[in-house]
This record gives structure tokens, sequence and C-alpha cells, in this order.
């Protein structure tokens, strides 16, 4: 075996277990501009992390290579890394679970598929926004790019896992301009069948975003009853779910503490981790070899789990739930693929439910905008205004506030809509009311 010589030092040199996780990525990458290649990358990349319990600490290091004659200096790494781990948290090389739920979801057909065939798809997306509209003055940019990664993890227990996953996304971006007003809009689609990609949609898709924000202007500041688009929903639920991890649930820093069991959202949410589902994001373990599972994490507005790792798990005397993720001495949390239970009534549905109120379809500024340990949140947004039930005017830049638990909890209506993002699927959500900040 490719890692007996590494086994059996470790062992020798005291070490109780040890563990490799090796990954191993290709990328190819083109963007066009004015008809004109731009940019073009294909490269591929591997990391080994190995690690390994020394004196009941866990020590590790990572490398892009791996032989024989480096075995001698990871264990010693090992070793030095364990040495300097001051916390007491249980640490684990994992045996492996009884049952695991292998889910293949690779494409081959997709690499397949001739870089010239791509090209010219690329070209006619950005000919077709071009054209789309008298309006449109510019084509910022239009790129494809496509991914294939595997994974394995070996130990000295017997474990052996792997998986591999692959897909691709078309993206452009076009500028439109009314009088003085210029507005920017852009589209993904993403799949790992090529045959899915219809380049007329996607064109006419970009268009109608960009040209739909002409003639805006900022609303009365105010609250606003409110749709929040699939990308809004899929932000702000992220940032959300983030409180589902138990590690920050321990650490009292989670908007979750406590909650267990407890309403966090309105009964109409329903939010499940389904990294089994059939999508290009499937993974049957995660990265500590743990089976995973799909999981309700809010049912009807109830916190049904926290999303635990292998150590957190043992803190609170618990079985993971197959969300360790990373790599190295510290193992994080993480959800795999997060879907939101969509509704019945289509998105104009949803707008004739509002009346009169706004839509906002972008947010931006999270990282700086939102405080993780109120929920409160101050967001730069655009959108639209909803009067009599149906879509107005556009809304230039203004400011949407609130706070997370006070959102969630105030989703009124889901829509049928739900729409593919990288690593999930949420719909459009009707809340109560969202402060706006405008003129």
């Amino acid at each position: 075996m490719k890692y007996d010589k590494l086994f059996n030092l470790a062992k020798e040199k005291g070490i109780q277990e040890i563990e490799v996780s090796f990954s191993n990525s290709s990328e190819l990458s083109f963007s066009l501009f004015h008809g004109e290649v731009d940019s073009y990358t294909s490269s591929s990349s591997s990391s080994y992390v190995i690690r390994g319990i020394y004196n009941g600490k866990l020590g590790s290091i990572v490398s892009d290579v791996y032989s024989n004659d480096l075995v001698e200096y990871f264990i010693d790494k090992i070793i030095e890394t364990a040495k300097y781990v001051e916390n007491e948290d249980p640490v684990f090389i994992f045996k492996g679970s009884e049952k695991y739920h292998k889910v293949n979801t690779f494409n081959k057909e997709l690499g397949n598929v001739s870089i010239d065939r791509k090209m010219a798809d690329l070209h006619a997306l950005e000919e077709k926004i071009k054209n789309g509209d008298p309006r449109i003055i510019e084509v910022e940019g239009v790129q494809y790019e496509e991914s294939q990664s595997s994974s394995s993890i070996i130990n000295s227990h017997g474990l052996k896992l792997s998986q591999k996953n692959n897909y691709f996304f078309i993206y452009g971006a076009a500028l439109a301009k009314e009088g003085e007003q210029v507005k920017s809009g852009y589209e993904i689609f993403l799949s790992n069948k090529y045959e899915d990609l219809n380049v007329d949609e996607l064109a006419k898709e970009i268009v109608k975003k960009t040209v739909a924000q002409l003639g805006g202007e900022a609303c009365k500041s105010g609250n606003y009853r409110a749709v929040l688009s699939p990308n809004v929903v899929k932000s702000l639920l992220s940032a959300y779910l983030s409180s589902a991890y138990a590690e920050d649930v321990q650490k009292k820093s989670s908007l979750f503490v406590d909650k267990l069991g407890q309403r966090v959202a309105s009964s109409k949410v329903t939010v499940e981790d389904k990294p089994l589902a059939k999508t290009v994001f499937a993974r049957y373990f995660d990265d500590e070899g743990v089976a995973t599972y799909n999981k309700a994490i809010i049912k009807n507005g109830i916190l049904q789990t926290y999303l635990y790792n292998l150590t957190s798990a043992a803190i609170d005397n618990v079985q993971s739930t197959g969300n360790g993720a990373g790599g190295g001495s510290k193992m994080g949390t993480s959800e795999w693929y997060i879907e939101m239970k969509p509704g019945k009534k289509s998105q104009e549905e949803l707008f004739q439910e509002v009346n009169n109120g706004v839509y906002i379809t972008v947010v931006s500024g999270l990282h700086a905008g939102l405080n993780p340990r109120s929920g409160n949140f101050s967001l730069q947004s655009t959108g639209f205004m909803i009067e009599n039930g149906k879509l107005g005017k556009g809304l230039d830049i203004i400011t949407v506030s609130g706070n997370l638990v006070d959102l969630f909890n105030s989703i009124q209506l889901v829509g049928s809509d739900a729409k593919q993002f990288i690593g999930s699927k949420v719909p459009s959500v009707v809340i109560k009311k969202i402060g706006v900040s405008g003129k």
C-alpha cells in the first residue's frame, strides 16, 4: 500500500492513530470581452492533509506532494504540531460509520464536450446579450468555468473512502443605459449536464434583468411588506444557518443558543441539509469520514438539530451529524447542500399577495453589514416597487435593515420559484416588513 511506510513509522514514533486525506481538482476557465478571449486558464492541483494523534493531541501537516522520501518529515511535523496544542477538546481519527449511502452524480460526458463547442456557445451568448435590447450599451463579460474534484480518506483503522464531483457554470453580465442612468445585471447557469444549457434563454434572462432596472429611483424611507428574491434569501439564509453550528452554540456565540426544539422561523419555513440529493454537490461522507445523511435543520419553523463534527458532538455527548469540514488540527463545520422547501405560489402570485411593497433582488455587504451575534443587519440593496400586485419601477440604491431572527419569523409565504445556486436551492419569500432607507 502507498501509505504503509507512513502508518508503520507513525506507530514506531508513538502516534496512536493517523489519517491521510487526499484531494485533487482541475479547473478550466475562459472569458470573452468584445469577442476576444481575454483570459484562459487550465489548471490542476493536489493536496494531502495528514493528521495524527500524539499523546492525546491532534497534529497535522498539509502538503501538495506525497512520497516515501517525505514520510519521516511528515511524522516529525505531526508530533511537533501536536505538542503545541493547548486546548483539551477531544480529538478523533474516525473508525468509520456503520453504513454509507453512496451517491454518484459525476458526469463523465462533460469532459467530452469540445472546447470549440464551449467557446462557440460563449461567443453566441455575448452576441445575443449585445443584440437583446437597444438599451444594452455593453456586455461587461461572459465566462465559462468547469470544475472537477475528487477526495479520499485513508486511515490506520482501515477506513477507505473516495468520491468525485464535477460541474460547470456559464456567466454573463451586461450594462444598460437610459438617459443618464446606467444599470448592470447578470445571470449564471450551473449544471454538470452540458445539454441542459440553453444559450438563448440565458441571454434573454440577462437582458431582462438588466433593462428592467432602468428608470428606477429610491423610494421613501419606511417599513415595507416585501418579497425577497431567491438570491437574497440564499444570502440571508446562509448567514442565519451558521447559528446552527454546534461549536458556536457551545461558545454561546450563536443566535440558536438553547433554541433546540424551539421556534426560530415562521411555520412556513422548512430547511434541510441534503448532501445525498442527486445534485452536482452530492457527497456521502464528510471531511472526517463520517457518513452524511439528509436532515431537516428547521422544520415548520422549529429548530430540529445543531450541526456537529466529531469534536463538538463528543462535547455534547451526541453523534456527529456528518458536517465536519476543513482539515488540519482544527476541524470546522459546514452544511453541504441546503434546500428550503418551496411553496405553491408563483413569484407573480407573491406580488399579488403583497399588493403594495418592495421586491428586493440584491443585498450586498453582508460581512460588514451583519452582526452575527445580534442578527442585526443593514445592507445596500436594489430591487423594484410592487404596485397594485405587479412589479413596478426599479429601485435605485437603497439600504434595507432589520434582524435575522425577526425576518425569518416574519415570513408569510414561500414561493414555488426555487432557484439553484452553488450549494443551495431556495425560493422567494414574502416577509411582513423590512426597513428601507431611501429618500
